[in-house]
């Protein structure tokens, strides 16, 4: 098969991209090399939908983002993943920072972003956020800020895409482009795939991907951010709150997530391995003191984890949404934050080159914008409980207690149309092993499903694809060989 497009890369611009593009009558394919989407980038983010002021006036992501803010609306009502627009305060702790949050406002509002305010009164600061510090000497508030799940937006964006006709192959990474004769071969490992258009939104290797056909025009360099997530019970913030940027840095910000924990982070630190996400002790520190200049209160104590993630940084500083000289070859790269706003602007954009290449974007008659709404437990009464228990007992089989997760949730995880895989694959689609536990009561249990739902020996389930497998034998035989190896010895 000739596929009229393929999209390289699985994060939340390839799956945007992939969505968007599931509307037209053609053949799709995305490809992405790790286990599941969502699995670099897109996973590991603030979660923060910008208003669109904070980027230089003469970027292109400017415009993404201010763009991407106002298409969340229609999104949300189309694919139901969870999005609050509680808008975020950029926080002066000086008197001359007031200037800055002043520019701001009015090249913001000059721009499009509606409703930007300074507010320099602190009692209505306070009664707006109570946990802001007490230094505060003024506020840019953004009201349509908003917050999202980078990975659950990824996964109903992927979901929506499938049920429209687009093929996912996970596991396939890239190893070399052939084109010729206005076709592009892509191999992998194991397959080779063959397409007529090709984007590149492969995040941190998109520079390694356009090398494959000769483009060497910009360089991606990962830079890490490190955060602290606390406990859901722990704190509750009404605004995500931002210090007044640096030129390098929109800065250590203290910001709720839709699941109802408080975070704390990123700082930024430009590195050279691509893979490197561990924390440090010293970053941990340098996140606590930047956020405790906002929120002197924070919980430290309910800390229940600390990750890092790699953002892709462009040797502009810029997004890089070319239609490039190799025809038919789309470079999709470089989107940094505010990418994740930004998302649904970039597949317009896409959709406007493709064109430019002649390839057919007429609505097809039966494309289905709709991803329903995953069933969830919480949301339920307990007479509605009690009807669906009845119909089917896995929703009465509570698999993880921290987050009241039932087996059918996991089930429906497993079962979606880019479902679930892996451990994170559950985890990221319906929360097993995000509380308090941090997966420490519940993941014997997923992993015993996924061996039944997906017909695979114990050991062969992974947290997150290859190398990363929890088990490796059962105790008994794993002691009976060592000791006879021994032996034998």
């Amino acid at each position: 098969m000739i596929y009229d497009v393929i999209i390289i890369g699985g994060g939340v611009t390839g799956c945007c991209i992939a969505r968007t593009l599931s509307k037209f009558d053609l053949k799709i394919a995305l490809l992405e090399k790790e286990a599941d989407i969502a699995s670099g980038t897109s996973k590991a983010n603030s979660g923060v939908v910008h208003a669109g002021f904070a980027s230089p006036r003469e970027y292109l992501k400017r415009d993404m983002c201010i763009r991407g803010n106002k298409l969340y609306n229609q999104a949300v009502e189309e694919l139901n993943f969870s999005f609050q627009r509680i808008g975020s305060f950029v926080v002066a702790l000086e008197d001359g920072q007031i200037k800055k949050l002043e520019e701001q406002r009015r090249e913001g509002t000059q721009d499009g972003v509606p409703g930007l305010e300074v507010i320099l009164d602190k009692e209505k600061i306070k009664y707006m956020e109570p946990n802001i510090t007490d230094e505060v000497v003024g506020v840019l508030h953004a009201p349509t800020a908003g917050i999202v799940s980078p990975y659950g937006m990824t996964i109903a964006l992927a979901d929506n895409a499938a049920m429209n006709g687009v093929k996912f192959f996970r596991n396939q990474k890239v190893s070399k482009i052939i084109h010729q004769n206005y076709t592009f071969t892509v191999k992998t490992k194991n397959k080779e795939f063959k397409a007529s258009n090709v984007i590149n939104a492969a995040g941190l290797y998109g520079s390694k991907i356009s090398k494959m056909v000769g483009l060497d025009y910009f360089t991606i360099t990962p830079r890490k951010g490190e955060y602290i997530l606390f406990d859901r019970n722990a704190m509750h913030l009404n605004k995500i709150l931002f210090p007044t940027p640096t030129k390098i840095s929109k800065g250590i910000l203290v910001c709720p997530t839709v699941s109802g924990n408080t975070f704390v982070g990123p700082n930024a630190q430009n590195i050279t391995d691509k893979k490197d996400t561990s924390t440090t002790e010293a970053g941990l520190k340098e996140i606590l003191e930047g956020g405790k200049k906002l929120v002197p209160n924070l919980p430290v104590r309910a800390s229940i984890r600390n990750f890092a993630g790699l953002r892709a940084v462009s040797d502009n500083y810029d997004f890089i949404i070319d239609n490039t000289d190799v025809y038919g070859f789309i470079n999709v790269v470089g989107i940094l934050s505010p990418g994740l706003t930004s998302c649904y602007a970039i597949a317009e954009r896409v959709v406007e080159f493709l064109e430019l290449l002649g390839v057919n974007t007429k609505v097809k008659d039966d494309y289905n914008p709709i991803r329903p709404k995953p069933e969830n437990f919480k949301d339920f009464t307990k007479k509605e409980l009690d009807i669906k228990i009845k119909e089917d007992p896995t929703w009465g089989r509570i698999i993880c207690r921290c987050e009241t997760i039932p087996e059918k949730e996991i089930l429906n995880a497993i079962h979606s149309p880019v479902g679930a895989t892996t451990l994170d694959g559950i985890k990221f689609r319906c929360r097993p092993g995000m509380g308090r536990c941090q997966g420490g009561f519940c993941r014997p249990r997923l992993i015993e499903i996924l061996s039944r739902e997906l017909n695979i020996p114990y050991e062969e389930v992974t947290k997150m694809g290859e190398d990363t497998n929890y088990l490796i034998a059962r105790t008994k035989d794993f002691r009976l060989n060592t000791i006879k190896g021994g032996a034998e010895e």
